[in-house]
Parts: C-alpha cells; sequence; structure tokens
C-alpha cells in the first residue's frame, strides 16, 4: 500500500514537473534560436516541433532504455490517439476550430504518412533497422516541409512570435532557462516511467496499457492544456498544426529513439493490434473532418472525444 502510494504521489509530481519544465524549455529554446538568428521556418518547424515533443521523447527513451519497451511504445501510440482526439475533440468543444489551407496541403499527409510508417515497423520486431528508417523519414518530412515553406510561412511566423515577443529576449536568461527546463523535463521524466511501471506491477495491469493511458495522458497535457485555452479565447489557427507536428514528431523522433535505445518486439499484443489500429483510424478520421469545410465543428469534436473516451477502457 505504502509502495502504491509513493508511486501515485511520484506520478503526480511528474506529471506537473513535466508539463511546466517542458513548456519553460520550448520557450526557451524558441527565444536561444531567434537570438541566434535562425529563419521563423526552422524554428517554427524544427525546434519547437522538438521541444513540444520533449515529454515523449523522454519518457519513452528512460522506459526503453529500462527495458520496458511496452510503455516507450504505449506512450507513443497513446499520445498520437490522444493528440487528434482528445486534445482536438476537447478544443472544439468550446468553438470550431479552423484549419489553413497550407496544413492540409503540407503537414496533414505528412503526419499521416509519419503515423501510418510507425504502425508498419511496430510489427515484429521494433529494432535499429526500423529506428533508423523512422528517423530518415523524418529528416526527409522536415525538407519537404522547409522547402516547402522556403517563401515564408505565416502559420510557423506567428507560431515563433507566440514564444518570443514577450519581451527582449537575453542570452544569458534564456540559456539558463533552456538548462533548467531540460532538467526539470528528464527529472518529470524519470519520476513518471518510475510511477508507471510501479502502478503497473502493484495493480497487475499491463504495461502497454499504462503507456497508452496514464503515461500517454500525462505527456499530451501540455498539448491539451495549450489547445483548450486557445480555443477559449478563439485563438484556433495554430491549434491542428501543433497536433499534427506533434504526431509527426511522436512518430519519427521518439519511436526513431525507442527503437535504437531499446530495440525490441512489444510484449502487449494489443500494442501492435488493436491500439495500432486505432491510432491510424483516429489520424484518418482527423485528416477527413479537417478537410470537410477546413474547420472541425463542435459536433465533431464531440464525436473524437467520445470516441476516446469510450475506446481506451477496450485497451486493457
Amino acid at each position: 500500500m505504502r509502495r502504491m502510494l509513493v508511486a501515485v504521489v511520484g506520478g503526480a509530481v511528474g506529471l506537473v514537473l513535466l508539463a511546466y519544465a517542458s513548456d519553460q524549455f520550448v520557450i526557451g529554446a524558441a527565444r536561444t534560436a531567434a537570438l541566434l538568428r535562425l529563419s521563423p521556418v526552422v524554428i517554427g518547424a524544427v525546434v519547437i516541433g522538438f521541444g513540444t515533443s520533449a515529454p515523449e521523447l523522454l519518457v519513452s527513451g528512460i522506459a526503453a532504455g529500462q527495458g520496458s519497451l511496452d510503455i516507450g511504445v504505449g506512450n507513443i501510440v497513446g499520445s498520437n490517439i490522444a493528440n487528434l482526439s482528445l486534445v482536438l475533440g476537447a478544443a472544439a468543444l468550446f468553438t470550431p476550430i479552423a484549419v489553413r489551407g497550407t496544413v492540409l496541403r503540407r503537414e496533414a499527409p505528412i503526419s499521416l504518412g509519419a503515423v501510418v510508417l510507425f504502425a508498419l515497423l511496430l510489427q515484429g520486431t521494433f529494432g535499429r533497422p526500423e529506428g533508423v528508417a523512422l528517423l530518415v523519414a523524418l529528416g526527409v518530412a522536415l525538407w519537404l516541409i522547409l522547402r516547402s515553406a522556403r517563401g515564408g510561412d505565416p502559420t510557423l511566423t506567428a507560431e515563433v512570435d507566440e514564444f518570443v515577443t514577450e519581451g527582449p529576449p537575453s542570452s544569458r536568461r534564456e540559456t539558463v532557462r533552456v538548462a533548467l527546463g531540460l532538467t526539470g523535463t528528464l527529472a518529470g521524466a524519470w519520476l513518471l516511467v518510475e510511477a508507471a511501471t510501479t502502478i503497473a506491477r502493484e495493480v497487475g495491469l499491463a504495461e502497454g496499457f499504462v503507456g497508452l493511458t496514464i503515461v500517454a495522458i500525462g505527456t499530451s497535457l501540455p498539448e491539451l492544456a495549450t489547445a483548450v485555452q486557445a480555443a477559449r479565447k478563439g485563438e484556433t489557427d495554430l491549434i491542428v498544426g501543433n497536433l499534427l507536428g506533434s504526431n509527426l514528431f511522436n512518430s519519427g523522433a521518439v519511436g526513431g529513439a525507442v527503437a535504437l535505445i531499446g530495440p525490441g518486439t512489444a510484449a502487449d499484443p494489443t500494442l501492435t493490434g488493436l491500439a495500432t489500429i486505432l491510432m491510424v483510424a483516429v489520424a484518418a478520421l482527423a485528416t477527413f473532418l479537417m478537410a470537410t469545410g477546413r474547420r472541425v465543428v463542435r459536433w465533431e469534436g464531440a464525436v473524437l472525444l467520445l470516441g476516446y473516451l469510450a475506446v481506451m477502457p477496450l485497451l486493457a
């Protein structure tokens, strides 16, 4: 009982630390990149993209390194599902989410392709060749995004402005922010992984299910909080692009890192079966809803959100 209580408290502390520290890390990284005079396109597509996936990367990387491949993979699959059902659905309940034409032509197909590729490579042994393939695919995707946005992209520029225009950045202050943010994110990730493995062992739950639910929701909390807050304020321009970008980096960067750090085969067949099918189905459904009318309206958000709540218990 005491071990379970410690795990729950540790997991809660880890979630709070993960959410706050990762946010500070992204802000510091974006402002440092701006001080280094990197272009807004590079900052928006690469720096912020990697930064917002830092919780998933560290949590899954630590889990894979400790031999808990199911938690690492479950976190990726669960986060991809949550982003385009739980997060997008919750945000759309507040206000219709507009989708830019550039997002439909560029980020949407690339993100969907990354999710499908990750799902295919996850079948069977998930080892170093699969990891290399995912990282190469991510590199190609980023090259395509940067090339198509070379002439200037208002979406990426707006995203960068959101992070770098709150007062004049100081190189010393932002360096400290990056260091502390990364340290806090790492500590939060470690606490969350330790709590998740303990809870799974004590309660008798499969590690894959814990990764799909508790861990995935935890690492998606920054996206959920940001999306809901933006929707409440009516500032919905960046929500869809950020969620699609998160799925791209989860599938490519995080999936590649997990395969390289802790290669193996998922022990829970649900991860490579029903959960993976659901991940691809949600990505395809969300893309379809975005393309119809170039917005996600309230009833569509309700369908996504209720679908998430209804299906998650079936993955146990």
